[in-house]
């Protein structure tokens, strides 16, 4: 049975343009490169054209709404380490962990964008050399972090797995790939079922009330490699 249009537009308000992307590449319209440059093109156009820190990272709230929607992160994030957030847009969420955590976590962040890496850069100066810019599906820096924050429609739904096994090898021993924040059905946790599935171990999840009475902000994470 389909979504309500309601209950889908409130856990995704992009998804009307993005599905157009979908089915393109399932058609064979276009290529993975194809995917992830009309994709960036849809965000990068949103992104840039918010008036609010918070429209240029994504989330259509207020700073209160932010933090209720994101500050969960920190149920993954438990320790002092370093955090490297995937997708890092303008650099909010890099800003909102560092202050949420009192100074224990020293944020990363990687853009697929240019031009929203250059705004983070220009607005958090002081992580500038720890900002990159490339598409997170072949990303190496050259180092690992405690925590790797990602969401899983960074890369076309076929990707997935590999994507997850990808980030992993980004993750210090005994570090976590965190996965969120994103919106679901309260009772439901398909995201994390299906990386179960896949044969990754989800080693924990966290929840807040959203506005949306049915569904819930919910994160989860993947534990890293026990060893060197």
């Amino acid at each position: 049975m389909a979504e309500p249009d309601d209950l889908r537009t409130a856990k995704d308000r992009g998804w009307r343009s993005l599905d157009a992307i979908d089915d393109a590449l399932a058609r064979g319209e276009i290529d993975h490169e194809g995917w992830h440059r009309l994709t960036t093109a849809q965000i990068e156009a949103a992104y840039l054209d918010a008036d609010t820190p918070q429209g240029g990272s994504g989330h259509s709230g207020d700073d209160k709404r932010w933090e209720r929607a994101r500050r969960l992160m920190l149920d993954a994030v438990t320790g002092p380490g370093t955090f490297l957030d995937i997708g890092c847009a303008n650099g909010l969420l890099m800003e909102s962990v560092a202050t949420w955590s009192d100074g224990d976590l020293e944020p990363y962040g990687v853009d697929i964008s240019v031009a929203l890496a250059v705004l983070a850069r220009r607005r958090c100066p002081q992580w500038a050399d720890r900002i990159w810019t490339a598409n997170a599906d072949r990303f190496d820096p050259g180092r690992r972090f405690t925590y790797v924050r990602t969401g899983l429609d960074y890369v076309p739904a076929s990707r997935a797995p590999s994507y997850v096994a990808r980030l992993l090898r980004l993750v210090e021993p005994g570090g976590r790939l965190v996965v969120g924040v994103f919106n679901e059905e309260r009772d439901e946790d398909r995201l994390a079922a299906q990386v179960a599935a896949w044969g990754f171990e989800v080693a924990g999840s966290t929840s807040r009330e959203h506005r949306h009475p049915d569904l819930a902000y919910k994160a989860f994470w993947v534990a890293g490699a026990a060893g060197p």
